[in-house]
């Protein structure tokens, strides 16, 4: 090749480029844009599908050596941008429609941390410059005002009749507990938590997210049939402690959003190691790795693992998170790699609606 280098022959390197997970041109995914070449300088943007995307280096990487591999090129400059994509499950009644991915947090059974896991995913997702919400679905529960550190009463939206959300840490927060008083039990039959539940969903003003998170209460019941006819999941996440009593109700949990058609995005292990804080040794206080070999052969994601923590535990009680209150310790960083890899498992699905990512 001779002569002043055209945008033609970039645009031809450049589609050569392919997603690591989905396999497909980068063009194809209309993740490259403004494309300019000048004098062997090229300009774009990097418009990923997530900001969550743990590839974004080795996407980045690839690109630069695309372009770097042309003759004539000398200086390459790529700016970095996130566009989420909206799921591909629409509704006749879709009570969320400005909200592009809705995901249910569930577990089989009570007491494995599942609150404490969707806390964490929510506030690191935000972290990462997403626009998230967080729906306490547990009626008979809610546990996200203590955990989130917010006590205040919803205000009605201006001119409208809807509730605004309240925030706290980058993440739009509705629960049932913002309405309750600390020792008020709810006491309610089915239809009227299907009621309260449909007004969280669509009598809130939600505005414009990339992903909210929906905690729901343990087990499967008429919440989470709600939730699968009124809202267009982008899918559900299970989490489940190692032992095989949990992965017996975790299965059944799967099963459930089988039989209604929502897909499983994969399941998160937590308390699944302790690390002594003075000598760092690592114990597997329940037989670690369950999770993983049940993904294995469910066919179903593996999105990491959550370490048996007090501080992941301390940062609840005082509504403080743990991926705040230590956003550098081990344990953050194991809740960024968890949603990494949910959002990663979100973004091939827009794209890939029957792939099967396996772990």
């Amino acid at each position: 090749m001779s002569g002043k280098l055209s945008e033609r022959e970039v645009m031809e390197a450049l589609s050569q480029v392919k997603d690591p997970e989905t396999h497909l041109s980068l063009l194809k995914m209309n993740m490259i844009r403004d494309v300019k070449v000048d004098e062997g300088r090229v300009n774009l943007t990097l418009v990923l599908t997530t900001p969550a995307c743990p590839l974004k280096g080795e996407i980045k990487s690839r690109v630069e050596k695309a372009l770097y591999g042309l003759p004539g090129i000398r200086q390459v400059e790529i700016k970095m941008d996130a566009n989420v994509p909206a799921q591909r499950r629409p509704l006749v009644d879709n009570l969320l429609p400005d909200v592009r991915n809705s995901i249910a947090v569930a577990s089989g059974k009570g007491g494995v941390g599942k609150s404490t896991v969707a806390v964490n995913m929510a506030v690191a997702l935000a972290r990462t410059g997403a626009n998230v919400g967080l729906l306490d679905a547990d009626c008979y529960g809610p546990s996200i005002p203590l955990m989130m550190g917010v006590m205040e009463r919803p205000r009605s939206a201006p001119g409208t009749k809807k509730i605004l959300p309240l925030e706290s840490y980058g993440v739009k927060l509705m629960s049932l507990g913002f309405f309750l008083d600390d020792n008020s039990p709810v006491i309610w039959r089915g239809p009227m938590v299907t009621s309260a539940i449909q007004q969280m969903l669509g009598e809130v003003e939600w505005g414009d997210l990339d992903y909210l998170l929906v905690d729901l209460p343990p087990g499967t019941g008429d919440i989470h049939l709600t939730l699968t006819q009124k809202v267009p999941l982008s899918g559900a996440v299970i989490v489940s402690t190692p032992q095989d009593v949990a992965l017996i109700d975790a299965r059944k949990g799967l099963a459930m959003f089988q039989k209604v058609n929502v897909p499983v995005l994969g399941i998160i292990e937590n308390m699944s190691y302790f690390v002594c804080p003075h000598c760092e040794h690592r114990t597997n206080i329940f037989s670690h790795g369950g999770v993983r070999k049940a993904c294995e052969k469910l066919e179903v994601p593996f999105l990491g693992e959550i370490p048996l923590d007090p501080n992941i535990c301390a940062g609840g009680d005082e509504g403080k998170p743990i991926v705040i209150a230590d956003p550098d310790s081990s344990q953050s960083k194991a809740f960024m790699e968890v949603v990494g890899a949910l959002a990663a498992s979100i973004s091939v699905r827009s794209f890939l609606p029957e792939v099967k990512i396996i772990n």
